[in-house]
């Protein structure tokens, strides 16, 4: 649902204002349309916003200094989203994003969509022009709207008189199901102008329906047929209220069960019934294994992340989840139940089951899989760096990451123990998404640790946001893979036959990385051990460390596309 709403479309609150704030250059008490949308923003439970200032960003901002909101500059719009998108995945509550009007807005889309198709709930406010200039040829204007439109649940104007409702209705759809981005536009003279209005209440979040009865008693029939079912867990179970039932579930049937890439460790990976990750790195060895099946149950599968025709084959089909399946008529569904997944996956796992898997059977492909990530290399390789991160992370530590060969490597490799330790975009599956992630989620649980992994390429996209980092005292290893190589399109490249053109990043062999960047230190790596070593005093350091770890890549054609 997309929606353009103007504030007078909305409830009017209106009393003698209650919340002043001194004005410095007045010498008076004034309450202003900004000092309402923060207030409104900490009902919400938004603790902070990321974004980079301007002129008509600057009340926002200082009205949030006054009333205890962290604004976090960031080194660009397109990061202060990406982090906001992370804030609302680890919390449950919109995160915050700001920008200017024009190239600032124009930024902050990149992380907005995001949101946007990797299901986060988000506030992106832009900071625009007086609405006096609206329509007219002036410096850096564009129609918002028509920018945000494709991209978020609803575009609306905050304007006077409606500031609180809007604030209000915003968050309440930001938290609906589909959860998602919802943009906000504030032009200058509203943002300054003197207020009475007082805040409201947000409305809860609109509820799921409960899927049907009738649908729950067919899904549970084909469940209790199936003698070699296998479910794969997808990104809207992410959202589960009670993630703990999709374990239940599969110990209940003794199923064995797969995860799209972003889903991994809702439940521990660890698991005897666990197979691993779908469409990554050995997709081929994963195919074989689940075209075995008689029966796929996908638990909250949401096609945005790998189609079900690129991979079911002819294998029958019950999906549940929050929306019909979205697929090739080539797909055998068998049957779909619609509805809120906690509702649905309870009384599924209480149901009676078939399944003749054995233990020995789904840990001989887990380890068949695992070997084939692994292939013996001369020097140091991505899934030994992998490996070591692996090692020296905590179980309950968070890994952030970023689009690239990598991202196969790691999705099919690493083993996740517990939901939001695994964060990475594979809806939007932009670049650029691993360093502001690994920041956000260091921000919002500064009780856990935190590794960023990214390519050599995202981090020439992303590397002024170490300086955010720094800035905040975050301990934050940020391992760079370089490969001297854009090495997934260098891939593809080789795959087709093609001469590598427009994918080399250095020439050279890199060297002795810099002693730092921006004032955060560098280290190079060039073995598992010294890897192991930057790591574990990265980890315990007072703030971010860039760890270099040179890596041999080849054998990314044997693993990232067999």
């Amino acid at each position: 649902m997309r929606r353009r709403l103007t504030s007078t479309s909305l409830t009017r609150v209106r009393t003698a204002h209650t919340v002043a704030r001194p004005d410095a250059n007045l010498g008076n008490t004034v309450a202003t349309n900004t000092d309402l949308i923060v207030r409104m923003l900490k009902r919400a439970g938004i603790g902070e916003g990321f974004g980079i200032p301007s002129g008509n960003v600057i009340p926002l901002i200082d009205s949030m200094r006054a009333g205890g909101m962290r604004f976090v500059l960031t080194a660009h719009e397109g990061s202060a989203a990406f982090a906001a998108d992370v804030v609302g995945r680890m919390t449950g509550r919109p995160g915050l994003c700001i920008a200017t009007h024009g190239p600032g807005a124009t930024n902050l889309t990149t992380g907005v969509g995001c949101a946007y198709l990797d299901r986060s709930p988000l506030l992106a406010i832009t900071c625009n022009i007086p609405t006096a200039q609206f329509g007219r040829r002036v410096q850096m204007h564009i129609p918002h709207h028509d920018l945000f439109a494709p991209i978020t649940k609803a575009s609306l104007e905050l304007r006077p008189g409606g500031i609180a409702t809007t604030i209000a209705e915003a968050v309440r759809l930001a938290l609906t199901e589909p959860v998602g981005p919802v943009h906000l536009d504030l032009p200058e003279d509203v943002a300054v102008a003197e207020t009475s209005e007082s805040e409201v209440d947000i409305p809860p979040p609109a509820r799921l329906s409960p899927a049907a009865q009738e649908a729950l008693a067919e899904a549970q029939a084909l469940i209790a047929r199936a003698k070699r079912p296998i479910a794969v867990i997808g990104a809207s179970a992410m959202r589960m209220h009670r993630p703990e039932l999709l374990r239940r579930f599969v110990e209940r049937h003794r199923m064995p069960f797969a995860t799209t890439t972003m889903a991994k460790g809702l439940i521990d990976e660890a698991h005897p019934l666990a197979i691993g990750c779908i469409e990554r790195a050995r997709r081929q060895v994963q195919r074989e294994f689940l075209r075995g099946a008689d029966l796929i149950v996908g638990l909250g599968y949401d096609t945005v992340e790998v189609e079900y025709e690129a991979w079911i084959k002819n294998v029958p089909l019950l999906h549940v989840d929050i929306a019909r399946a979205d697929v090739d008529a080539s797909v055998r569904i068998a049957h779909q139940v619609v509805g809120d997944l906690d509702s649905a996956i309870e009384p599924l796992a209480g149901g009676l089951s078939a399944c003749d898997w054995t233990e020995a059977a789904i840990a001989a492909h887990r380890e068949r899989f695992q070997a084939s990530l692994r292939p013996r290399t001369a020097s140091f390789s991505p899934h030994q760096a992998i490996d070591v991160v692996r090692e020296v992370l905590p179980k309950e530590g968070v890994l952030a990451f970023d689009v690239g060969a990598h991202t196969h490597q790691i999705g099919s490799q690493w083993a996740a123990h517990a939901p939001r330790s695994f964060l990475i975009t594979n809806g939007w599956s932009s670049m650029g998404f691993g360093l502001p992630a690994a920041i956000a989620a260091k921000l919002a649980r500064p009780d856990l640790p935190v590794v960023a992994v990214i390519g050599d390429g995202c981090f020439q996209m992303t590397c002024g946001e170490v300086a955010v980092a720094k800035r905040y005292g975050l301990a934050i290893p940020i391992v760079v893979l370089d490969d001297r190589w854009l090495a997934l399109i260098k891939v593809k490249q080789q795959r087709r036959n093609l001469a590598l053109y427009g994918t080399e990043l250095q020439a050279e062999p890199y060297g002795t990385p810099p002693a730092h960047y921006f004032g955060v230190p560098a280290v190079g790596a060039t073995t598992p051990a010294a890897l192991a070593s930057a790591l574990k005093q990265a980890l315990a350091a007072n703030g971010p460390t860039v760890i270099e770890a040179v890596v041999d890549a080849s054998h990314y054609t044997e693993t990232v596309y067999d």
